[in-house]
Order: structure tokens, then sequence, then C-alpha cells
């Protein structure tokens, strides 16, 4: 039985952002997609998501930058990357030539920074969308984060938004009261569908040297440690919006993918699991249509949101198959 499992996360756009399958490589762990190229099948996977760009070149931060964590990672990259200019000179025109789709990560420190860098994408060849990073500090607003406020968070999106034809996603960040306002403010604001969790804040210590481990001393934590947390995130603003909703967060397995899918997630990003199976995407590529077949399902759209309650299935999700009692 042929099993359908092409998504769109721009159904509201008028350049389209459909993926062959919900399986996407998350920012910051994949690189330009060109460092994976000898470990795992790059172009099976439904999209990839390049590292965080900023309008002009960064270093980093000080070593160390990551450390292991039960369950999980820190990390204090720092955003180091090659500036907005030399990614789209150097990686556009390669991008271009590729099967699947490539979406840049966006990091700016003031909405000037963000609408500059979607103006200059916007007509790069091979770039099929942007990913906004919110989780970054609004120089304009005396160093507060986009991703924790709905009006900078919205202001953000709306700049970007008439910058751009490209479909527009924007990251949010968990560490918020409430991510289902800013969800909401995000949406409205024009973004094409969101994507969540970006790290948490975290920190380690070594005890021997009664000092922070990271030359940050914070960093993002990230990897199965965090799944729960992202997966009731997921649900909660899947059932609040109406774009599409990607879920990030500790994804290691298919079984981990289905349940982001069926918390209402249309499609999912690999992170941190890339470090420890770099073909760990490709093979749950393979493995999502016979598991869907396998149940009985022709159709991904069958099982997004099932595990929602009835009346959000209803109103957010109508192509549901009835839920299953195992």
């Amino acid at each position: 039985m042929a099993v359908n499992v092409a998504v769109d996360l721009a159904p509201r756009s008028p350049r389209e952002l459909r993926l062959r399958n919900p399986i996407i490589a998350a920012s910051g762990t994949f690189g330009y997609g060109t460092e994976y190229a000898g470990l795992t099948d790059v172009q099976s996977l439904g999209a990839i998501v390049c590292k965080g760009t900023t309008i002009t070149p960064r270093r980093g931060n000080s070593l160390p930058r990551i450390v292991e964590t039960p369950a999980g990672m820190l990390n204090a990259i720092g955003l180091q990357n090659y500036g907005v200019e030399r990614v789209a000179r150097e990686f556009g025109p390669l991008w271009a030539t590729w099967q699947v789709p490539v979406l840049v990560n966006l990091v700016g420190d003031s909405v000037a920074e963000f609408r500059a860098m979607a103006e200059l994408l916007d007509e790069t060849p091979g770039i099929a969308g942007l990913e906004l990073n919110i989780s970054c500090p609004n120089v304009d607003r005396g160093g507060m984060l986009f991703g924790i406020d709905c009006a900078a968070a919205a202001e953000v999106t709306a700049a970007v938004r008439a910058a751009t034809t490209l479909p527009v996603m924007v990251k949010l960040t968990p560490n918020v009261t409430d991510i289902v306002a800013i969800a909401r403010a995000v949406a409205d604001a024009g973004a094409d569908c969101l994507s969540l969790i970006n790290t948490l804040l975290g920190m380690a210590i070594d005890v021997r040297r009664r000092r922070p481990v990271l030359g940050n001393v914070t960093g993002g934590l990230s990897g199965p440690a965090v799944k729960p947390i992202a997966l009731r995130m997921v649900y909660q603003v899947a059932a609040a919006v109406d774009v599409p909703v990607v879920g990030i967060g500790g994804i290691s397995s298919l079984t981990d993918a289905l349940e982001f899918l069926m918390a209402g997630a249309t499609a999912v990003q690999v992170g941190t699991a890339n470090y420890v199976q770099p073909d760990l995407m490709a093979t749950m590529v393979r493995e999502l249509p016979e598991w869907l077949a396998g149940q009985g399902y022709h159709d991904i759209h069958q099982i997004i949101g099932i595990a929602q309650p009835e009346a959000v299935r209803a109103a957010r999700f109508p192509n549901l198959a009835t839920p299953a009692a195992d």
C-alpha cells in the first residue's frame, strides 16, 4: 500500500514549503548539510535548517563550549557562523541543485537586522524558507529576549513577513511562562509555521575546579532530557494556533517522532541525536511509511493530532482517522 508522508508547512504562503516527508534536520546540529554528505543520505530528508546565521560573521564563545549531561548536552557555541552574505553567496547556489529544501535559521540583535537578512535572502536561489530564532536579545529593548515578550516576538515576525515572500517559520523558546501566548502572537503576525522548542537554559559546574564548566557559564540544554517538556509545549501550541507546528526536543527514534506527530506536530526536527547516530534521520524516513502501513494508515495526516482531545481534533485536524484503542 502506498503511503503519503508529504506535509505542507506553509499552506497560506504563495511560495510553497511542501516536504516529501516530515523529518527535518534541526539548526545547529547539521551544519550546512555538506558536513553529513558522507555519513547519511542527506537528499532523502524532508528538509534541512542550516546553522544559525547572523548579519555579520561571528567567532562564537570561548572554550569549552559543549558538555555532556545526563540524557543530554549543554552547548554554548555562541552562534559561530560565516554571516548571511557568505551563506547566500556560497551555499545558496549549491542548495539550489539539491532535492532537499534548505531553510536558513536567522539570528538578529534587532528587528532591523532580521529585516535586512530576510530581504537579502528573499530572492537568493536555493533558499526554501527562513526560520527565525527569537531566543536572542533585542538590543533595542535593553537586551530582553524577543521570544519572551508577545509584542517583541510579533514585531520581528511582522517585519520579516513584510520583507520577504519566503515561507517564515518562527522558533519559540521554552524559557517563558506561557508559550501559547507567544505562539498566538507570532502566528497572528504572519508566521507560516512555528517550530518548538529551542534549548532550555542550563549550566554545569566542575566540582574539582570549583568553576562552571562552560566558558560562557550557561548554555542550552538539549537531548532526550528535554523531550517531555517539548512534547507538552507542542501539544499545547498545536491546539491553540491555526498554522503548522514543527516539534523539536530530544527526538532520537521514530517512536519519539510519532509522539510529536500525534501531539499535533506536522513535522519534526532532529537535533542532538545526529551527533550520536548520523544516519538516524534517513532511517526514520524509511521506517515512517512502513509503520503507517503496518497500522493500516495510508496518509500521515491520519495521525497528526490524534492524541488531542476530541474538540481539538475536530477543529484543528480534520483529516484524522478514528483514534485506535491501542
